[in-house]
């Protein structure tokens, strides 16, 4: 067996254009969805990873702008920042880019945006909804995996799926949003025994663990899909997942690349939220 490749690049591109139709039939009635990026600091990765949300965004025709912040600014002023931009009524989403400086509270910045500007779906409000099953902004790396699992109509309904990994941002919401379509979940994480006797149970492995290259053939069943979140860069430059592709791909039914994966579906629902939040907003 050697797997069927999930193309992230193929697919975000597809949706994209779909995208497009929608933002032109808000311009004929006056909408012009907005997203504004608040960047605090000059960490390169973060630099790199807004510009790329900014070209996606003026690709169907969002309107994007990026606010730069020193990475001296207090969290009162940054507080003072997203207020306006909540009362803004030409912004229909915000976007705070993480990480952010030690003297800012995270988890302050992100209850401080308005949840129905809230694209990255971060919101307590928001991750409520979710968790309930109802309609709202969904985590976008989580939401463009349910959407690359139903392109290739992959049944999630009944099936085991196994996450590595526990974050708030893709881990514990990605098996939340499996939990929701029907799926058996487990978590596994850093104190997780028999790591790899619980992986070979999967139908499903999502790996989101931060560390190159350690998931390989021995922790996956035969016909497993194998989505892999990991976007590492090594000593030689090189881009990689958290899974060993080329032994994965002898044993898995589906997988996904790195690059050319789940990175271009994030930016993907990024969008999708913001002209959702466009569409609401202007009701």
């Amino acid at each position: 067996m050697v797997a069927e490749v999930i193309n992230g690049k193929e697919l975000s591109a597809e949706m994209k254009k779909q995208m497009r139709y929608e933002v032109e039939n808000l311009l004929t009635q006056q909408i012009i969805p907005h997203l504004t990026v608040v960047l605090v600091g000059n960490n390169p990765a973060s630099m790199s990873y807004v510009n790329g949300k900014k070209r996606a965004s003026e690709e169907v025709g969002i309107q994007s702008e990026i606010i730069e912040l020193p990475d001296s600014i207090s969290e009162n002023e940054l507080l003072k920042i997203i207020h306006q931009l909540n009362q803004n009524k030409a912004v229909h989403g915000i976007l705070v880019q993480l990480p952010l400086p030690k003297q800012i509270n995270v988890q302050h910045i992100i209850e401080s945006i308005d949840p129905k500007k809230d694209v990255d779906g971060f919101h307590p409000i928001n991750i409520g909804r979710m968790m309930t099953g109802q309609d709202t902004f969904l985590p976008c790396t989580p939401y463009g995996i349910i959407k690359m699992l139903q392109s290739k109509n992959i049944t999630i309904e009944g099936k085991h799926v196994v996450i590595l990994g526990r974050s708030n941002i893709v881990g514990k919401p990605v098996g939340q949003l499996l939990l929701n379509e029907n799926a058996t979940v487990t978590y596994c994480h850093s104190k997780t025994k028999n790591l790899q006797e619980i992986t070979k149970q999967a139908d499903i492995l999502v790996v989101a663990i931060g560390r190159p290259n350690v998931i390989n053939k021995e922790y996956i069943k035969n016909g497993a899909v194998v989505i892999d979140v990991g976007i590492n860069r090594l000593e030689n430059g090189i881009l990689t997942g958290d899974v060993d592709f080329d032994s994965a791909k002898e044993v898995a039914s589906y997988i996904t690349p790195v690059p050319r994966g789940v990175g271009p579906m994030t930016i993907t629902m990024l969008l999708h939220n913001t002209i959702k939040a466009a569409k609401e907003i202007e009701k």
